[in-house]
């Protein structure tokens, strides 16, 4: 997948709801809803269990023609085939991230969180990022105590910066109209597609409201 994909609904991982074989299938259904765009996000020390969602879900992914994005861990990037990385506050450096998947002769996609800096998003952007998300937009039930950040963002990064720019944290098809209108490229969630009791509904429900918005 290319830099061009990167628009859409973007959903994270909840493998504290998901595991293996489920995790997967609950991936499908994300995708059969609407979803473009995959991020694996696990946190644990399960490396053999890791690997192999991780390589699962990057076969998913190339299989529905999806981009699929592993957090902050480039090793386990590599070695599924993943399109590329997502990096935190505290994980490497972009510019040794892409030296890792330059020297692997990889050309990924590598997302930065901004939260609400926007110096940290011009370095970012200078420094190569493919797209800087945001967040969190409204109070989450992933992360409750992650400080907010203005919807205003996304439009100042996207008119400024030149990246492609994602929305995230507390999401809902209720309230995505009130980001749209400083037009994101990417909507990411995790609990509003993964907690739901029909994810696949839940999906198209987000992908209708921003569409529509």
């Amino acid at each position: 997948m290319s830099r061009d994909d990167l628009s859409g609904l973007y959903v994270i991982t909840d493998t504290t709801r998901f595991q293996r074989e489920a995790l997967v299938g609950a991936v499908a259904e994300a995708i059969e809803g609407g979803a473009r765009i995959v991020q694996y996000r696990d946190k644990s020390d399960e490396v053999a269990r890791r690997r192999d969602e991780a390589a699962a879900l990057a076969e998913l992914c190339r299989r529905h023609g999806r981009v699929f994005i592993v957090n902050d861990d480039v090793s386990l990037a590599i070695e599924v085939g993943a399109d590329g990385v997502h990096l935190g506050r505290d994980d490497d450096a972009l510019m040794d991230t892409r030296a890792r998947f330059e020297a692997a002769g990889l050309d990924a996609i590598i997302g930065v969180s901004c939260y609400a800096d926007r110096l940290r998003a011009e370095r970012a952007a200078t420094e190569g990022a493919d797209y800087l998300a945001f967040g969190a937009m409204f109070p989450s039930p992933t992360k409750p105590h992650a400080p907010g950040a203005p919807a205003d963002v996304l439009g100042w990064a996207r008119e400024t910066l030149g990246r492609p720019v994602c929305g995230i944290g507390g999401i809902t098809a209720s309230n995505v109209a009130d980001l749209m209108v400083h037009r994101p490229d990417m909507i990411a969630v995790i609990s509003e597609v993964f907690a739901a009791s029909d994810i696949r509904a839940a999906a198209e429900s987000l992908t209708r409201a921003m569409v529509a918005a």
